[in-house]
């Protein structure tokens, strides 16, 4: 329903000379002339076909129709000015954009999703999980963190953890011995981009640093992500080349195990942001959440 109501300004303007019982201190109130507060009264008059004030030398009345206006409109215009500040003071929510790797994310990042809140209780979290590299100068995510050498061209990056690669697979399997790995399933993930910059810890290159010619490094079961090959290794799928770092808790309870090495080192993950944003509010949370969780492992 469409509302027929006279300007705001000239209902605010009579608000205050009614309060005051005078037009030069409602003028004084609202930041005007006493000139202008008598035209906006005259314009609401004149709207309302009614006198709303008896003209007096040093003060004005309310006349009986003002008397009747008055009441409702202080309180309506109280309401407003109570609705406005309950919004303006309401606390503004504060999101931190984090991006991550799937596997990083799922196995490293949500267990720990709680203890950033409890850092910093005025913030939410949200984590973007992608293997591919997101723009941090264009917003994308507010950090990252990034698998790789440790240098990133414009980006400020601060060292996690290096990560470290060897076969890992469930007890079920009996594994013992390298020895044991030509009658077992090899379970591959695929590296994307970074492969074709730098050496990553794959099967064959294990092969030959364990000294193993009679293994076929190709064979077994590929997925496009290691998250899946992890899961693939927990449900005794066969016997993945895998990240201690990712499968830490999994080791720790038994989950998995890592029958045999030798261990190759694979890349550094850091925590990452454009040079000069570490001022910006999300990047200090981030940050201080992030090498408190992960600096000292």
């Amino acid at each position: 329903m469409m509302r027929r109501l006279p300007p705001l300004a000239s209902l605010r303007t009579f608000e205050a000379a009614a309060r005051q019982e005078s037009f030069k201190k409602a003028a004084a109130e609202l930041g005007v002339t006493a000139t202008a507060v008598s035209h906006q009264i005259r314009q609401l008059e004149a709207y309302l076909d009614v006198s709303l004030f008896e003209r007096q030398t040093r003060k004005v009345q309310l006349t009986v129709e003002g008397r009747s206006l008055y009441p409702a409109l202080r309180a309506a215009l109280d309401t407003m000015a109570e609705a406005v500040e309950a919004v303006r003071k309401r606390p503004r929510r504060r999101i931190a954009t984090l991006s991550a790797t799937v596997a990083f994310t799922a196995k490293l990042l949500v267990p720990r999703v709680g203890t950033l809140r409890s850092l910093h209780p005025g913030w939410d979290l949200r984590l973007h999980a992608s293997d591919d590299t997101v723009d941090l100068n264009a917003g994308d995510a507010d950090a990252a963190i990034r698998y790789g050498l440790g240098h990133y061209a414009g980006m400020t990056a601060l060292p996690l953890l290096t990560d470290r690669f060897a076969p890992v697979c469930s007890h079920r399997l009996g594994l013992r011995e390298p020895a044991d790995l030509p009658g077992a399933t090899l379970l591959h993930f695929d590296w994307g981009p970074i492969a074709s910059t730098v050496d990553v810890p794959n099967w064959r290159s294990w092969a030959r640093r364990a000294g193993i010619d009679h293994l076929d490094p190709d064979s077994g079961i590929s997925f496009n992500d290691e998250s899946s090959a992890i899961q693939a290794a927990i449900a005794g799928q066969g016997v993945a080349l895998l990240s201690l770092s990712l499968v830490a808790d999994e080791l720790a309870s038994g989950v998995l195990v890592q029958p045999f090495g030798p261990i190759m080192e694979g890349l550094k993950f850091s925590f990452v942001y454009p040079e000069g944003a570490e001022s910006r509010p999300a990047v200090a949370v981030l940050k201080d959440w992030v090498l408190a969780e992960f600096a000292e492992r």
